[in-house]
């Protein structure tokens, strides 16, 4: 101890400046120093999210989530348990790896096997969805989205094409689809009586929307100095226009879609609602990604 005194006496200058880096480097560590009020939990997850329209959760787990997970316990590396969870028409796989992992060897080690196990899973089924993220993704906002005169459809597009994609450029933020809402689609109301009536089946209906609700490439034609752009008369451009499409001639007579269905601008059937002071709302979840500050998104956000 007294030589650092001796030492400081000898060299006064060095100790001044000594103390001058101190005063300046101290308050720029202070508020540079990240905080937040849930740890960084490195570990990382790797969720699969598998669908099959109609199958039950006993099937859904039988069928495709056991076979999916024998497969990655001899294909995928580092892997430090599997959680795996089935509901009607879905199967949710959770892969946790171990710490220190290399998530994009992991992330294709996934895609490669779960390509592969499209030959054995039922017919008809289409690649999952795979999410990146790790433990300490947890949600830390929710907005409720709700609005005088709007109805459950506005709410859902506001809130999936207008309002989540500004947000999710709020560094660390995730977001996940909306709760509630009703999804824009398209439907075809069948009339089973009409279509007995006339020998048809909705076979015949999906058929007839199929050879004739095509997209085809269409290039351009020169003429003389000119060169246009055309348009085809392949897809109906108006919801309307799809109930004037043929299905096929029943004794001499032309049936269309329009005689035995009806043809509207619907959703399908909704699977959550979201209610706010007792009326129809959309729900936003916000979740926090990876090292980023909980505090720094919630102000991103806000």
């Amino acid at each position: 101890m007294l030589r650092i005194v001796r030492l400081a006496l000898e060299r006064p200058y060095t100790f001044v400046v000594l103390a001058l880096l101190i005063l300046i480097v101290g308050p720029l560590a202070a508020l540079r120093t990240p905080t937040d009020i849930f740890p960084d939990i490195k570990i990382p997850v790797i969720a699969v999210v598998w669908q099959y329209t109609g199958l039950p959760p006993d099937q859904m787990a039988g069928r495709i989530a056991s076979p999916f997970e024998r497969v990655l316990t001899t294909t995928v590396n580092d892997v430090e348990h599997i959680e795996a969870k089935s509901i009607a028409g879905y199967g949710v796989i959770k892969i946790f790896f171990q710490p220190g992992v290399n998530i994009a060897t992991a992330n294709a080690q996934v895609a490669a096997v779960s390509q592969t196990m499209l030959k054995q899973l039922p017919p008809g089924i289409t690649p999952p969805l795979i999410l990146n993220y790790n433990a300490s993704t947890v949600p830390i906002l929710q907005l409720a989205l709700s609005g005088k005169g709007l109805s459950e459809q506005n709410l859902g597009d506001l809130g999936q094409n207008i309002l989540r994609p500004q947000l999710v450029s709020v560094p660390g933020a995730a977001i996940p689809y909306p709760y509630g809402g009703k999804t824009r689609q398209v439907q075809i109301d069948v009339d089973s009586a009409a279509l007995q009536a006339r020998g048809l089946s909705a076979q015949d209906v999906a058929n007839a929307l199929a050879a004739q609700n095509l997209i085809i490439p269409v290039g351009t034609q020169k003429i003389g100095k000119f060169e246009y752009t055309l348009n085809l008369n392949n897809a109906p451009s108006d919801i309307n226009e799809l109930g004037n499409l043929p299905i096929k001639q029943v004794n001499g007579t032309t049936i269309y879609i329009h005689d035995v269905a009806h043809v509207r601008d619907g959703s399908p059937p909704q699977t959550n609602i979201v209610h706010v002071d007792g009326n129809r709302s959309v729900l936003l979840s916000v979740l926090k990604n990876g090292s980023a500050s909980t505090l720094a998104i919630v102000a991103g956000i806000k």
